[in-house]
């Protein structure tokens, strides 16, 4: 029989696939869910410092071969998030990663310290969303110094693993990775939403979101998603968790042959449903039973 079974930072995970943050997990029933459902590890939907309203509706809309989303960052407050995680902890058995945000270097610090008492399995400091306010005037996760500053600043205040998530958005992705790894990060997710990107209704003549713009997420961005991991291995000794655009057994062993040791699933789950997890698990087990595969980490970075 097949390990699918994988490891982030020394914490074992039963299988590779991963809910990303701000998909399905907004309430402890939702995670809940996810989990009974099958994935290896779930990821909450960014903390953040103060409670956000976040952009007004419509934030979605399905394109061809993805969405386009903008959010906005909605969150509730402070002590309501942190009674959400921990409410979380209590029920769930998988391991939890909590996604949180900051709009100073300090302020990511201080929040990894206020989230660590509560002992979720991993922090994921989220460095590249557009829209956050801060400091710098520009996503930390966009320029390497800032995101080794940010990145610091977090391992400072915590001994829990720190998953740093990049953006796609850069000249050079392998550069901001190799700083967050300088700086202390037990693993690399990769990659955030990719643009923006912008849908016109053209009976209206006015842009579908709100916003106007939004960041493209799902199949239209795998193959980038698959070359910024590529590179990412290339650079760095630290696991990496892909994101984007995987939807199917095949989509998942394409991003770990790239060197990811866990895949994230977002958008998929448009598409299948919740048994996506399971589904996908048992398509990985497929594949490396007719290909002669005994255990996942034979095919973390094959494509090397």
């Amino acid at each position: 029989m097949v390990d699918i079974s994988t490891s982030l930072a020394g914490i074992k995970l039963k299988n590779p696939t991963v809910l990303v943050s701000g998909i399905l997990g907004i309430t402890a029933s939702s995670l809940t869910r996810v989990a009974d459902s099958g994935a290896g590890a779930i990821t909450t939907k960014s903390i953040g410092p103060v409670k956000r309203k976040g952009h007004k509706n419509p934030v979605i809309v399905e394109v061809s071969s993805g969405m386009l989303n903008s959010v906005g960052l909605a969150c509730p407050s402070l002590n309501e998030s942190l009674d959400g995680l921990k409410d979380v902890l209590k029920k769930v058995d998988t391991p939890v990663i909590a996604s949180f945000y900051g709009r100073t270097v300090r302020e990511f610090g201080e929040m990894a310290e206020k989230i660590s008492e509560i002992r979720p399995d991993f922090l994921e400091a989220n460095i590249s969303c557009p829209n956050t306010e801060n400091e710098f005037g520009k996503p930390f996760g966009t320029d390497s110094e800032i995101s080794a500053k940010v990145t610091e600043a977090i391992k400072n205040s915590t001994k829990i693993p720190l998953i740093v998530k990049l953006t796609p958005n850069v000249s050079d992705i392998k550069v901001i990775a190799k700083a967050v790894e300088s700086a202390g990060a037990d693993v690399i997710s990769a990659i955030n939403s990719y643009g923006p990107g912008m849908v016109i209704n053209i009976e209206t003549a006015s842009p579908v979101l709100s916003n106007k713009f939004g960041g493209l997420s799902g199949p239209a961005i795998k193959s980038v998603a698959v070359r910024c991991v590529y590179e990412i291995y290339e650079t760095v000794e630290v696991p990496i968790l892909g994101i984007g655009g995987i939807q199917t057994g095949r989509d998942a062993i394409e991003m770990v042959m790239a060197g990811a040791s866990a895949v994230g699933i977002g958008t998929g789950i448009m598409k299948r449903d919740i048994k996506i997890f399971s589904e996908i698990c048992e398509e990985i087990k497929e594949f490396m039973n007719s290909t002669g595969y005994s255990k996942l980490a034979e095919l973390i970075g094959k494509a090397h």
